[in-house]
């Protein structure tokens, strides 16, 4: 695709964009709101989860193209900070003097991608903080001195298909932040959510991004990878509450599912560990009926 045939598409999606902040809910008409009802009386009490997807994100051999991942993810925290200057939104998430533990994750067949770490990290250094206190690791954050003592965490992680866990999402990504992580996979990982309360981790967390450019749907044994069970989504889900993200993300996954299988397939373990997460550990929603779904850019094959 030529230069100028890009600028022009992204022109297009940054005028979706607009159009979907200012009334998200709207977007979710052709398959099904996620409330019952509109209004700002009823808005005040959802959280929101913003889905952005834009098919440049994946260049034609499948690699996420740098400058649009940087947009999909300003669009993102624009709509969720309220913010139309997106510099001004990551502003609102970061203070200078933060230090911020970028938490990704290095699963060799599908990881959270470098264009994604240094998008994040390019925006938090536009919010004022320091490149010296800003980090980025998935296995080593327990023994990495900024996450020692990081004041603020970004949670950043691709969607996948899991055989202990029933998914690898946003709530399983903070399994690094425990010396024992093999005694979390007891009853499908149903105790993922006690991580969050734990000091190291507890009420730190400023952004959720989960990565769902080319998500596995399904796999076979602990460590399973197939390409022919991935799919191009082309997407982000981003937000505050990682319980509603990953409510909305096995959602997709198993609409995929559904859709590639030919009849409902429901994953297996159930990722129970996500309502697990909201009704035992009180870390966020996973009642549909409580979150404002925001789909922005392309539509087609949402699943949500």
């Amino acid at each position: 695709m030529d230069e100028r045939k890009r600028t022009f598409t992204r022109r297009q999606f940054i005028k979706q964009t607009s159009i979907a902040t200012i009334g998200g809910s709207l977007l979710l008409s052709s398959h099904g709101s996620v409330f019952s009802e509109t209004g700002t009386a009823i808005t005040s009490r959802l959280t929101d989860v913003v889905v952005v997807r834009n098919k440049e994100v994946l260049d034609k051999k499948g690699r996420p193209r740098n400058d649009v991942v940087l947009e999909m993810l300003d669009v993102a925290v624009s709509r969720l900070t309220g913010k139309s200057d997106a510099i001004e939104g990551w502003r609102t998430l970061f203070n200078p003097d933060d230090f911020v533990g970028i938490k990704t994750n290095v699963w060799r067949p599908i990881n959270t991608t470098k264009a994604v770490e240094q998008s994040l990290k390019a925006r938090v250094i536009s919010a004022g903080v320091s490149k010296k206190n800003i980090a980025i690791s998935d296995r080593a954050v327990l023994h990495e001195p900024v996450f020692q003592k990081a004041t603020a965490l970004i949670n950043a992680r691709p969607m996948r298909s899991h055989h202990w866990s029933g998914v690898g999402s946003l709530l399983k990504n903070y399994i690094m932040f425990v010396p024992d992580p093999y005694n979390y996979h007891e009853d499908s990982c149903a105790r993922l959510g006690e991580i969050w309360t734990y000091p190291i981790v507890k009420d730190k967390t400023r952004l959720n991004v989960l990565v769902m450019f080319t998500p596995q749907f399904h796999n076979v044994g602990p460590h399973g990878f197939s390409p022919k069970h991935v799919w191009n989504y082309y997407g982000l889900i981003a937000g505050y509450d990682p319980v509603a993200i990953d409510t909305i993300g096995v959602k997709i996954i198993q609409g995929i599912r559904d859709e590639y299988f030919g009849e409902q397939r429901p994953l297996t373990p159930s990722p129970h560990h996500i309502k697990v997460a909201d009704t035992k550990y009180g870390i966020g929603t996973s009642d549909l009926t409580r979150i404002n779904l925001i789909k922005i850019g392309y539509d087609r094959d949402s699943f949500c």
